[in-house]
Formats: C-alpha cells, structure tokens, sequence
C-alpha cells in the first residue's frame, strides 16, 4: 500500500516572477530566487524558491518513506492578483504542477490553483487542468480576497465542482481581519487555522454542503478549531436555533463527511482528530516545506491504533479521494 502525503507544497519561480508584477494589495519584491511577499501591511513572508526544489522534496519523502506527494503551489494563491494576471497566475502553476507529475508520475499528483476571483474563467481553467493537465482536485483558499466561501458569487463553481467529482482541499491565507492579531507573530501561529475554521463554517451553515451533499471537502490542520467547537455549534444550532438559516440538518450531520489532514505538530491534537472523525475521512499530510514530514510522521506512527485504520490513514484514503493507482 502506498504512503501518501497529501499535503505538499511547490513553488515556481515564473509564477514568482508574476507576483512582482502585481500593482494591487498584494506586493511582492525580489528576484534569483529569495522574495518577499507583503499582503497589504498586514503579513508579509520570505520566499526562498529552493526550499521548494524538487529535488529536495524527493529527497524528504525518500528518508521518510513517503512513497507519493498531493502537490499545491503555496499561497497566496492567483485571485489576489490583478485581473489580467489572475488567470496567466493560475495557468502558470498548473502547468507547472503538471510537468512535475508526468516527469515523476509514480511519485506526484497535484491539486489545480484558480483564481476564483472571476468564477467563469477559474471553472474553464479548472476543466483544462483536469482534462488536460491530469490534475486530480482544486486548492481552495479559506477566503477568496477576503469573499466568504459561501458568497453567492462561487454558486457556479460548487455546482461545477459537485458534478464533476472534483475534491476541493483547504488551504489557509492571510485576511484583512488578521491585523488585528499582527503581534507576535499569531497570524501563521494561531490566525490561519481560525480563518481555514471560519472557511468550514461558512461551507456548513452557508448551505453550501447541503446543497452539494455530494461534494469532497478536506479541512486540513485537523480541522483546525472546528471539531473542538463542535459541541458549542451543535449546541448553539439544534438548541437555540441559530445560524439555521441555510441547513435543515445539524452541522456534524454534514461535517462527518468531511476529509481531516492529520498537518499539526501536536500528538495530542492527532489523537483527537482519529476520535473524532471517521477513519475514512483521515489523510497524512506533512505541509512540506514548511514542515518537516517527520514532524507529523512520528505522531502519527505512534498512534494507538489498528492496522486498518493506519492504512485508512497513510494512504488507502488518499488514493481513493485522489484517484491515485
């Protein structure tokens, strides 16, 4: 069975390159490889393209005995683009993404960036890199420049998505309302998983879920606050009634269907996540680079846990989800 990582991380330079470009909120500046990403004074991060090398990441998931990568290109993802660099951004990752997979396609598959900020031309783009481009589901930030995820506007696109039984896979960025929270360096540290949390909600409560009951979702970070909460929101729904608005059913009711990724350092927050959610709906993921695989690997292997739900975990649902053989 094969070990599958399904949260892993690539960077083309061009599509570097095409962020410093951009004359809008988001700036960036730098060349040759090491850049700085500023979005809007709020967040800004060092990007050093060799992090990301190929090479690099074969060589991680070699020593790790990972035998297979789910590959996205990081954020900030193309939406937060210029309109007439939004697409040219998307395109470049996903053909990008795609050479990487047809060089090394027993170790690579990869999710479709899109800039969703103009839904007709990201469901074009997401045809192409699927028909095309071999590509096997979509990076879905946790908000769409700052657009909540259940915003009438992306309709189209999770109709699209649902018919055509494309996963859709998480992925924090930085929001406006993350200044708030600038110190000390909370917004990677605590602001992400709030906002991929924030993301989920508005998937549930916004009916989005409910409308596309066949739709594949992965909350990565375990879940990041959600299954904690859950309680609290089941509470809060089914008893005082609010947030119904747009669900006929309680959230868990549609959330036991959601993919959780195993990403989180803590040994403590893996272990709840394997309680809390079905073992078909658990994925291993690293978030390498940015991570090391062993860091999440370690606690993971040392789960208390059945052979079956191991294999659930370390691959059997990956491939499954993925379409990966």
């Amino acid at each position: 069975m094969l070990s599958i990582d399904c949260q892993s991380h690539v960077f083309p330079q061009e599509y570097a390159e095409l962020l410093t470009r951009n004359k809008g909120r988001l700036q960036t500046s730098g060349g040759g490889g090491i850049y700085t990403i500023n979005y809007w004074d709020v967040q800004r991060f060092r990007l050093d393209l060799e992090l990301y090398s190929i090479e690099r990441k074969l060589a991680a998931m070699d020593a790790a005995g990972i035998d297979m990568s789910v590959l996205s290109v990081n954020i900030p993802s193309p939406e937060l683009l210029d309109p007439e660099l939004a697409l040219q951004g998307a395109q470049i990752c996903n053909n990008f993404l795609a050479e990487i997979c047809q060089k090394y396609p027993e170790r690579f598959v990869a999710i479709a960036s899109l800039a969703l900020s103009d839904v007709a031309s990201a469901i074009t783009e997401l045809d192409r890199a699927i028909d095309e481009l071999d590509l096997r589901g979509v990076f879905l930030v946790s908000n769409i420049n700052d657009h909540p995820l259940d915003a009438p506007q992306f309709e189209p696109f999770y109709a699209h998505v649902a018919a055509r039984n494309i996963p859709l896979v998480l992925h924090p960025t930085v929001a406006s309302w993350q200044g708030s929270i600038q110190s000390h360096s909370m917004i990677p540290m605590m602001g992400f998983m709030i906002d991929t949390s924030f993301g989920m909600m508005q998937l549930l409560l916004g009916g989005v879920l409910e409308r596309h009951p066949t739709l594949k979702v992965v909350h990565p970070h375990t879940g990041g606050v959600v299954p904690y909460l859950m309680g609290r929101i089941q509470e809060q729904t089914e008893v005082k009634g609010r947030g119904r608005d747009n669900i006929t059913k309680p959230p868990m009711d549609y959330y036991e269907n959601v993919y959780q990724d195993l990403v989180s350092p803590s040994a403590q927050a893996i272990r709840y996540a394997v309680e809390f959610s079905r073992p078909d709906r658990l994925l291993f993921g690293s978030d390498h680079p940015w991570v090391s695989i062993e860091t999440i690997l370690d606690p993971v292997r040392e789960l208390d846990i059945p052979q079956e739900v191991r294999s659930m975990i370390m691959g059997q649902n990956a491939s499954r989800l993925f379409g990966i053989e």
